[in-house]
């Protein structure tokens, strides 16, 4: 009876480390197919359409759901801002990935628990211990490896404003993440998202839709298609989707150790898939940013 009851236990949370594994493989991809679809599109053209096919496939989940679409702004202000930081922050990230490889971004994009952490101390007075202080440390010492191919005596070691941009975007999706937290937003994680898709999409739309960035679209090769499709219903439909329900079915905590996974996705996905030249100190400067960061969640 006892090993019996244990399997049925922990079926529910097999299921769950599935959903999650799925999810960090696919956005550790994400990188990749966005290097794959700057080929042929502007960065802004490409945040365009991943909103729009993100919506349209939440817009799938939400009706299959027999959730209500009913919103009322004045009330959910909040859904506001959050998407203009996150306007600005896919614009950015997608536009330094013209410049810096996605093994670097993947590192990079890992650091951002540490901002928010510091951002916390900035705007929201939350204490940092010492052994976060600790995990800062290494994590902005990883960082600094990262960005100056190891030469830490040069004064301009920040040569590549690809990876500026990256830290940058890192940055804003810790203070997205917080402004998140802190938001009295009642809506469901699905809803919430998907209305932060349009009006996203709505942001971007006049400096999205014009005469050139339509022939590029049209023009599509099968491999951008397939990049752009990826991004929008994978990554920003599919994979949230399974993030928000494992979110449902397990801690938050343990959800999101999950996300160490993502970095090496991408470092190994590089390699594979793009022919990215990935050296030995690209891997340890990224160990030490995520030994760092392991440290800086560490209850």
């Amino acid at each position: 009876m006892s090993g019996s009851f244990q399997i049925k236990g922990n079926a529910p949370r097999l299921k769950t480390v599935w959903k999650l594994l799925f999810a960090v493989f696919v956005w550790g991809l994400s990188f990749i197919a966005t290097k794959r679809a700057l080929i042929e599109l502007h960065p802004v053209v490409i945040v365009f359409i991943r909103q729009i096919l993100g919506l349209l496939f939440l817009a799938f989940v939400i009706i299959k759901q027999k959730e209500s679409f009913t919103i009322n702004l004045r009330k959910e202000k909040w859904i506001i801002s959050l998407a203009a930081i996150a306007c600005f922050h896919l614009w950015i990230q997608v536009t330094g990935l013209q410049w810096t490889t996605a093994s670097h971004t993947g590192w990079i994009v890992g650091i951002t628990p540490v901002f928010m952490v510091i951002m916390g101390l900035i705007f929201f007075n939350e204490k940092i211990t010492f052994t976060q202080t600790t995990g800062i440390i290494i994590s902005f010492f990883g960082l600094i490896f990262l960005v100056s191919k190891g030469d830490l005596t040069s004064l301009d070691f920040i040569k590549n404003k690809g990876d500026l941009l990256i830290i940058t975007s890192s940055v804003t999706w810790s203070v997205y993440s917080l402004a998140s937290k802190k938001a009295t937003l009642t809506l469901s994680p699905v809803i919430t998202t998907f209305y932060l898709f349009v009006i996203v999409a709505v942001i971007i739309a006049p400096f999205t839709i014009n005469q050139k960035n339509i022939l590029d679209v049209v023009n599509l090769s099968f491999g951008g298609w397939g990049s752009i499709l990826f991004l929008g219903i994978f990554c920003s439909g599919v994979a949230y989707t399974l993030w928000a329900q494992a979110l449902s079915e397990m801690d938050a905590s343990r959800v999101g150790v999950f996300l160490y996974i993502e970095p090496f996705v991408t470092f190994f996905g590089s390699w594979l898939l793009l022919n990215e030249q990935i050296s030995i100190l690209t891997l340890i400067s990224g160990l030490i940013i995520i030994g760092g960061v392991v440290i800086v969640n560490r209850k």
